[in-house]
């Protein structure tokens, strides 16, 4: 690979897009990067095909998502190769996992990043749209810091945005590559939190949704826990709601029960992935702690936050998972009513200690085992959707659509209620007259009147509220 490279001159000014790939974490990159060319002088446009510049963020947590990655960067040297683009930047994950293995296999991209210094990013997309020369590649930081990381030019709707409170992982799931990428934990400031997030209100986001590698473990490293920084994210003006994402079930801080139960800020709602119930898979896992353990904990979140809704993740054929275990973690699914769940097949990661362990489970097996755990949970979401027809709901608007004809035009806004997260979950949709003065951000209050096949909820507006 040479040392440097450079793209044709431009007279016009530089134009920029950027393909986002991976989980909410790597949008915050995704949003940093956006703002650090725009401060740079690119102009940021959402179409690829109208840049000069088109800068790839790359997701590498488990094959699917390489896949996808390598699919992306592919796609972008197409355009390149044909002239309709000038230059090609990758950036994210896989950079930072696979580095000169992916150098020698795609040559023609201009620029790569690990998850680098972003202004140094921009400006050195900048100048590869100016045709000048640029490192051909950019070293990771030693170590994302605890202070602010810099405005953001938000791919979220205007109703909700992503908050991330920490760095990295010190857990050593075997399953999971995302130390090797992102490192050991370091939990950002609260000031810096606190900035980040009245920056964000003052823009108008109605929701926070704090997320990280380990939410739970914001605080370890500096005589502060989680509940500290809810609270005080809670606590700001405005008319904001904070919902938390991520939590580890170990070591959990129960102080922040009380805030998901009586604050009028905090949704009464926590993600907190447990990965399987099966206490053999759990332990080849290296996971913290069995399945009757596992139970215990969400039984006491359950008993001090009344109707709370979890949501949480199931990591299916695992090496050593038995048909007894994956039986097990369908049952789980239906015995804690868990409608808001993820379940995903195990993907073999490089250096991680699962990598080598016996017992691969046949890929159709595990794919058959997600069906089955995913069908357990249409079965509890199906009924806990149906039950609230007819009972109001306040909803949260995140888009708004022209609807209905021209004889009778209308929008239809696409809502969620504060059980639902955003990206992840489930959806409301109310039709509403054209002339109605409303917004992305406000809440409404909608009565479902039906489930459409999706399990999201039909409503109607409640003029009476």
């Amino acid at each position: 690979m040479p040392p440097s490279s450079t793209a044709q001159p431009t007279a016009s000014p530089v134009t920029t897009a950027l393909v986002h790939l991976g989980c909410a974490r790597n949008l915050i990159d995704s949003e940093l990067i956006l703002a650090r060319m725009a401060e740079a002088g690119c102009m940021v446009t959402g179409d690829p095909a109208e840049a000069d510049v088109v800068v790839v963020n790359t997701c590498s947590f488990i094959g699917l998502a390489r896949e996808e990655s390598n699919s992306a960067i592919a796609e972008q040297l197409a355009h390149k190769r044909a002239g309709r683009i000038k230059a090609v930047a990758v950036a994210g994950c896989l950079v930072q996992r696979y580095k000169r293995q992916l150098q020698r296999k795609y040559p023609d991209v201009d620029l790569w990043a690990e998850i680098s210094d972003y202004g140094e990013l921009a400006k050195s997309i900048f100048k590869l749209g100016s045709g000048e020369r640029v490192p051909a590649y950019l070293e990771a930081l030693e170590g994302r810091g605890d202070e602010r990381e810099g405005a953001r030019l938000l791919a979220t709707p205007g109703s909700y945005a992503y908050l991330r409170i920490s760095h990295g992982c010190d857990h050593q799931c075997s399953f999971c590559a995302i130390p090797i990428m992102r490192g050991k934990h370091r939990s950002k400031r609260l000031p810096a939190v606190l900035a980040e997030a009245e920056e964000l209100i003052g823009a108008g986001v109605r929701e926070l949704v704090v997320v990280a590698e380990d939410s739970t473990a914001w605080g370890r490293d500096m005589d502060l826990e989680l509940p500290d920084l809810v609270r005080a994210v809670a606590d700001l003006d405005g008319e904001h709601q904070v919902r938390v994402m991520y939590a580890y079930p170990n070591r959990f801080p129960w102080g922040l029960t009380e805030l998901l139960r009586d604050h009028p800020r905090v949704a009464n709602y926590l993600d907190i992935p447990v990965q399987h119930i099966a206490t053999p898979v759990l332990r080849a896992m290296r996971r913290h702690g069995s399945g009757d353990q596992v139970r215990r904990i969400l039984d006491r979140l359950l008993e001090e936050v009344p109707d709370l809704t979890l949501r949480t993740t199931l990591l299916m054929g695992f090496p050593g998972e038995t048909d007894a275990d994956a039986a097990e973690a369908a049952a789980f699914v239906e015995e804690y009513r868990l409608g808001r769940l993820g379940a995903f097949t195990y993907s073999p990661e490089e250096g991680t200690t699962g990598f080598d362990l016996p017992g691969r489970v046949d890929p159709a097996v595990a794919d058959e085992r997600v069906r089955a755990v995913l069908a357990a949970r249409d079965r509890v979401l199906g009924a806990s959707q149906e039950a609230l027809i007819g009972k109001p709901q306040v909803l949260l608007i995140d888009e708004l659509h022209p609807a209905g004809s021209d004889a009778e035009p209308g929008l239809r806004a696409v809502c969620r209620p504060e059980r639902d997260a955003p990206e992840v979950d489930l959806l409301a949709l109310v039709d509403l007259p054209a002339d109605v003065d409303i917004d992305v951000g406000d809440r409404i209050v909608g009565i479902p009147i039906a489930v459409d096949d999706e399990l999201n909820l039909i409503c109607e507006p409640d003029y009476d509220e």
